[in-house]
């Protein structure tokens, strides 16, 4: 839908991702969108250059999320959120919706 306006189908995809869900790192948007993590990681580059998303460190592993100094990101996010609207239901629920479980299960809790 906006891959026209971003240059790219995987930014839009990101965005949406982080849109919905707050943070990620590569692996895991590679593991939901369905794209190579080359193209993750040349996307999120390009984001980051931008100012759009940050990346810090949470142990060995990179979590990107919204720039909150970015000059734009109340306007950008309602923009997002439209275009989000906009997306077929089975889609939204399918790849950007489901729980993520974002942390390990506490040790000897029952399954």
């Amino acid at each position: 839908m906006l891959e026209k306006l971003f240059g790219n189908p995987v930014i839009e995809k990101i965005l949406f991702f982080l849109l919905v869900n707050e943070t990620s790192y590569a692996s895991e948007l590679r593991d939901r969108l369905d794209v190579s993590l080359y193209s993750v990681q040349m996307a999120l580059g390009r984001l980051e250059k931008g100012g759009i998303i940050i990346c810090h460190p949470q142990g060995k592993t990179q979590v990107y999320q919204y720039n909150p100094r970015y000059p734009f990101l109340e306007e950008f996010k309602v923009f997002l959120r439209k275009a989000y609207s906009a997306l077929p239901e089975s889609l939204r629920r399918r790849v950007y919706e489901p729980p993520i479980r974002k942390r390990p299960r506490r040790k000897g809790k029952p399954l």
